[in-house]
């Protein structure tokens, strides 16, 4: 495989960042979801820039270096959710800019980003749910866990969106120019 000098020095930097954001989490203990969110953010734009082999690779190497550095390695596993959504639904976004003749393509892309976020969430809930609750929890609350994530996912979603147009746009230009 063949990766330019550019390349690796711009997936260099943001693995440092990604790194450095999730080492933080276990630090700063009030801003953790969002230093874990700003961590998985540099996935997606590896994979804007790069592809997604490239944003795979970025991926495996900032879930194995966090795991190595990052003092909490619950944040790392919870690093490595965020990630792999990301990747997920930014596969899923190329897979829809080759298939043209989809019909309603914003409501597939919707519909999917939930999919791939709820066969990650609901096993996780369901089956660590001892260790996610501090005491045993009724079925309703377990439910209510769910839809609390649908709406955890869409602030997310939302906030990622966000990240890439108005903030990666605007520093795009400066800094892989």
């Amino acid at each position: 495989m063949h990766i330019k000098a550019k390349t690796m020095a711009f997936g260099g930097l943001l693995l440092a960042l990604a790194v450095v954001c999730m080492a933080l989490g276990s630090i700063i203990e009030t801003s953790t979801l969002f230093l874990l969110a700003a961590a998985s953010f540099f996935v997606g734009i590896v994979i804007r820039e790069f592809g997604l082999r490239v944003g795979a690779a970025f991926y495996i190497a900032a879930v194995l270096l966090g795991g190595i550095t990052a003092p909490n390695k619950f944040y790392v596993l919870t690093f490595a959710a965020m990630g792999l959504y990301i990747w997920g639904i930014e596969a899923v976004f190329r897979w829809l800019e080759k298939h043209p003749l989809i019909g309603n393509r914003r409501t597939v892309f919707w519909i999917s980003k939930y999919v791939v976020f709820n066969v990650m969430y609901i096993p996780i809930v369901l089956i660590f749910r001892d260790m996610l609750f501090s005491r045993s929890i009724s079925g309703m609350l377990v439910a209510g866990a769910i839809i609390g994530g649908q709406a955890a996912l869409f602030i997310y979603d939302r906030a990622y969106e966000y990240v890439q147009v108005h903030v990666w746009g605007r520093i795009r230009g400066r800094v892989l120019s």
